[in-house]
């Protein structure tokens, strides 16, 4: 495990994802049909060829997906409850195949929840491209063990 208790995270704190990752246009493809998405900017290049962008795009809700993965290991690995939303998705720069990811993570927020047995951590997710362009930001939040009490519960399963 290494994500962190809600006692680690610290309001400021901007966290640089280490893991980066080039998409293909396989991943792209997976993730079209599995989600049922046959929006043809994202599969068909001839259609593409003629938009304004000239060539096919990554499913944006892949990127979105993909910067959640990205964003576990150093955030939330073994130490969520629950994600609880995700909002102001915005992608002012489209994402093509071929293009490498990189994810930072600012915490925003936190507050104890009413038992006190957990915290609400808010973070501002920005996803850039190769060339160190904006190309997703969203605000997640997650509901976070507190150690004592994962160390309590994890003493109890003995």
């Amino acid at each position: 495990m290494t994500g962190l208790y809600y006692e680690e995270f610290e309001v400021g704190e901007t966290i640089e994802h280490q893991r980066r990752r080039t998409i293909s246009e396989g991943d792209n493809q997976r993730f079209c049909d599995m989600t049922m998405n046959q929006q043809p900017l994202h599969l068909d290049e001839t259609f593409a060829q003629e938009t304004q962008f000239g060539e096919r795009l990554v499913n944006g809700i892949y990127t979105l997906a993909l910067a959640v993965g990205i964003s576990i290991p150093e955030t939330t690995d073994g130490t969520i409850v629950a994600n609880l939303n995700y909002d102001d998705v915005e992608h002012p720069t489209p994402v093509f195949h071929g293009d490498t990811i990189r994810v930072q993570s600012t915490v925003t927020d936190k507050r104890e929840t009413s038992d006190s047995e957990r915290g609400v951590v808010t973070m501002a997710v920005e996803v850039f491209n190769q060339d160190d362009e904006l190309v997703c930001s969203f605000s997640r939040t997650v509901l976070s063990l507190k150690r004592k009490f994962a160390e309590t519960d994890a003493d109890s399963d003995d």
